[in-house]
């Protein structure tokens, strides 16, 4: 959406130097219209996304956004919104009356009273944000102004509202940013952040109102944040002898490093130190007293000593610039533990592999003796059979030339026997014409011939049988014999 009106804020204001931040100036104006004044913040854009000079528009939107729906008497109201190509103007309400600390500074002494009529406007200021789940995470002495100082009683004025968010329920929002001196552990340890921040903030703020010291800050900026992180902080009898255990025991609270534990907005109004501003005559008595005690030395120093170093370790830019190298070594980290996870899984899946492998060659080891073993054994046996087929193959051939020679002496036998058969018959031809010759008459005469001549052809044919045979056997016995096999 439209940030701002594209117009030149000069067309409506008469503008005065003010005061010069990182990214912004600050200065008094007049609405022409109305003769109404106001403070006109001027925002510098970061023009190109590689820039780091200037803040990112959707940062600008947010802190528009935000002003836009706050209305509050402790909090600055926006008026108006202008943009042209290099910034974005907000026309704020003007708060003359400067900073608290510096307005405490210039008191002789401080009361806790005093102190707890401040420190309740700032409570009810947080707690309007924090109602509309907005956290303002720079709550810090330069942000608290007041409105008016001749006032008798001047109002607080909560600004500044370039690192303020609305906190999401249920979402992750972690960042670092603030001021250092003031920021909480969370934001240190680069934590889940809420509101919890600006009670922490809100401790520290009335640390150094009470005592003109502040809790945490180290001689260099690695050192106060490490005593953000530690809640390095002690109630030093230079600075507290006079402070009330009711005073020690609400910062205590605000200075917890679980947010958990921490006092709520609400625990902090309602925690006995707040709630016992004095409103009768014995509270007025001791709180005369108690301004006896409050010297505000120490104080001025503190306020002094912001103003004039406005040292490294207390600057936004620089603490920017260290977010994102803490921001920048985080993401290293994640990337090197998902390194180190996957050279672990990797390992692993070596370990595993190599184990399998070893598994495996240990198996192919066995099965190759197994197989050499068994191939050994078959080598052997091939080399028997081929010893064997070897000698069948010779018995083969010494039966063939055994076949051949009976084949040719059974040839040679049967011609012999075909001879004698003929021989034979010629005989018995002749035996029966002799037989025929002696008997030549009668019936019965002829009968007995015949039965004669069928009797002795019989014996003859058999006794030609049996020659025969013994003949043919032994020639063929005698071969084989030699040859050497035996059936």
């Amino acid at each position: 959406h439209c940030l701002a009106r594209k117009q030149e804020v000069m067309d409506h204001t008469t503008i005065f130097q003010s005061s010069v931040g990182q990214f912004a100036i600050v200065k008094r104006c007049i609405e022409k219209s109305t003769g109404n004044k106001y403070a006109a913040k001027f925002i510098k854009k970061r023009l190109t996304r590689a820039s780091r000079r200037g803040v990112k528009k959707e940062e600008i939107a947010r802190e528009v956004d935000i002003l836009q729906q706050l209305q509050h008497p402790n909090i600055v109201a926006l008026h108006d919104v202008y943009e042209n190509r290099t910034d974005v103007v907000l026309i704020l309400e003007l708060v003359s009356g400067g900073e608290l600390f510096d307005f405490l500074a210039q008191k002789e002494s401080l009361s806790e009273e005093e102190a707890t009529q401040f420190i309740k406007q700032v409570l009810d200021g947080v707690q309007y944000l924090h109602s509309k789940k907005i956290a303002h995470f720079d709550l810090k002495p330069e942000n608290i102004m007041l409105l008016d100082r001749d006032a008798t009683l001047p109002r607080i004025k909560i600004i500044d509202f370039g690192l303020a968010h609305k906190i999401q329920d249920g979402a992750d929002f972690k960042n670092i940013f603030g001021t250092p001196e003031f920021v909480a552990p969370e934001i240190v340890n680069y934590e889940q952040l809420g509101l919890e921040a600006d009670m922490w903030s809100i401790g520290v703020i009335t640390y150094i109102l009470l005592s003109g010291a502040s809790p945490f800050l180290g001689d260099t900026k690695q050192e106060t944040l490490a005593n953000i992180s530690g809640v390095n902080y002690e109630f030093d009898e230079e600075f507290f002898s006079s402070t009330s255990e009711l005073a020690k025991n609400f910062i205590r609270g605000l200075l917890e490093k679980e947010t958990r534990k921490r006092l709520t907005i609400q625990d902090a109004l309602n925690h006995p130190w707040i709630k016992s501003c004095g409103h009768t005559e014995e509270d007025s008595a001791a709180s005369e007293k108690k301004a006896k005690q409050l010297k505000t030395k120490l104080l001025k120093e503190y306020t002094i000593q912001s103003h004039s170093s406005m040292s490294q370790n207390n600057t936004y830019a620089n603490f920017e610039r260290f977010a994102h190298v803490v921001e920048d070594i985080g993401l290293m980290e994640t990337g090197l533990s998902e390194v180190a996870e996957a050279y672990r899984t990797l390992q692993g899946d070596i370990e595993a592999l190599l184990s399998i492998y070893n598994d495996k060659e240990a198996w192919y080891k066995e099965e190759r003796e197994t197989a050499k073993k068994r191939l050994s054994q078959a080598c052997h046996k091939f080399r028997k059979v081929e010893a064997t087929r070897k000698l069948v193959q010779e018995d083969m051939k010494a039966v063939d030339v055994c076949l051949e020679s009976i084949g040719k002496r059974y040839n040679h036998r049967q011609g012999q026997l075909d001879a004698l058969r003929q021989e034979l018959n010629s005989e018995l031809q002749w035996l029966q014409d002799l037989m025929g010759s002696l008997h030549p008459e009668g019936t019965n005469g002829s009968i007995h011939n015949r039965s004669l001549s069928t009797h002795v052809k019989k014996a003859l044919e058999d006794l030609l049988h049996l020659t025969c045979e013994g003949e043919v056997c032994s020639e063929a016995e005698q071969p084989l014999t030699e040859s050497g096999i035996n059936y």
